[in-house]
């Protein structure tokens, strides 16, 4: 029997991405819907394993980081098409050892900060720069003021305009955060926060969401207390969670990902499946046009083969705003043609073997595995 079911929505971390390394309060004039590439054939795979929107995200280097953007994963539009234009914009934190420097080795000890504390004044810090420029714009009621737009950025923060997504993990840091952000009338995101089950009251009583693996642990100092019940016990607590992927190929299984949520910690399948749908919507504001099935939401629907928490079913067709960008039996029957046209391409001169015999070189890409920001380890600048 074929079931509906609302697309996931997706929480994606693009650890590729450029950042600032001098800068000690963060590039957050820096706006990740400046970089977007429509034609990356994850976006279709990801369509393809039922995803409907993304919220993308950079690296986490720095305390404050860049602008984020929530796409709607429309395939073969321009880039400026991915935009989900109903949606308040986000903006990238960071805690712990990736912005203190503590994995990057001998030669990147002298940037501020290298503490937590460190990271936790940096915020302070920058939250009343931002204040101090807001409330200069009121002052001079109307008249221009020197644009700023680093502290632009933060002042939508403060006026909830902008919301804070953070990466986080340990207990300390994340209540750390959590005291400056009821100070400023802030309610965060924090992004992983596999320490979140040992504060989940306190993250709770403070409305704050929860955005975690399913079952990553233990791949650094920082996950070696992290447990794969973090995501039922935080439910339990009254924490509204969600899976994220952090990786291309998670992102394709976000389905099993929410599923794991049964398994470990016994949620019931309208728990998990809040995971992966009406919670992401709540976290990233957008739970009045998507995230459910109701009458005047946008029309961004999975339609599955089976159960979509099996590991044997799979999405038959994926709509957003009532088109379809995904048919697999569009797909299959494409096949042929692509294969034609690859051969073809394979034939053309710039393709061909050189005449020493050797392929063309092909670009250098990071090593697939566990693609995310915090275990990737290549060159740094």
């Amino acid at each position: 029997m074929t079931e509906l079911l609302l697309g996931p929505l997706l929480r994606h971390v693009d650890a590729t991405s450029a950042t600032i390394w001098v800068e000690t309060d963060g590039p957050c004039e820096v706006r990740i819907g400046d970089v977007l590439d429509p034609t990356d054939m994850t976006i279709y795979r990801q369509l393809a394993g039922g995803v409907t929107t993304a919220q993308l995200l950079h690296g986490s280097a720095n305390p404050i980081g860049g602008q984020s953007q929530i796409v709607k994963l429309r395939w073969g539009v321009d880039a400026a098409g991915l935009k989900f234009a109903a949606a308040p914009g986000t903006i990238k934190f960071a805690l712990g050892e990736n912005v203190k420097q503590s994995n990057w080795g001998d030669n990147y000890t002298k940037r501020y900060p290298q503490t937590r504390m460190g990271v936790e004044q940096i915020d302070l810090d920058s939250f009343l720069a931002a204040q101090a420029y807001g409330e200069k714009i009121k002052a001079k009621g109307g008249e221009p003021v020197r644009r700023d737009l680093r502290l632009e950025a933060l002042w939508e923060v403060l006026q909830g305009q902008r919301l804070v997504q953070i990466h986080s993990y340990r207990q300390d840091e994340i209540l750390a955060f959590a005291r400056l952000a009821q100070r400023f009338h802030i309610v965060p995101t924090f992004q992983h926060i596999l320490e979140g089950y040992k504060v989940a009251k306190e993250i709770a009583a403070h409305g704050s969401g929860a955005s975690t693996f399913a079952d990553s642990w233990a791949y650094k100092i920082e996950a070696y207390d992290a447990i794969p019940y973090n995501t039922a016990l935080m439910t339990r607590a009254g924490v509204v969670v969600s899976v994220n992927s952090d990786s291309d190929e998670r992102a394709r299984r976000l389905n099993i990902e929410a599923a794991k949520a049964m398994h470990w910690g016994d949620l019931t399948e309208e728990q998990a499946l809040k995971l992966i749908t009406i919670n992401p919507a709540i976290q990233l504001g957008i739970q009045d046009k998507v995230g459910s099935i109701e009458v005047g939401k946008d029309a961004d629907l999975a339609i599955w083969n089976g159960h979509p928490f099996s590991v044997y079913s799979r999405v038959d067709t994926t709509m957003i705003d009532g088109d379809i960008f995904f048919d697999r039996q569009q797909d299959l029957a494409q096949r042929a043609d692509l294969a034609k046209e690859r051969a073809a391409l394979e034939q053309a001169d710039p393709n061909k073997p050189s005449s020493q015999g050797q392929s063309p070189q092909a670009p250098r890409r990071r090593p697939r595995a566990h693609e995310d920001d915090d275990t990737w380890e290549g060159e740094r600048p």
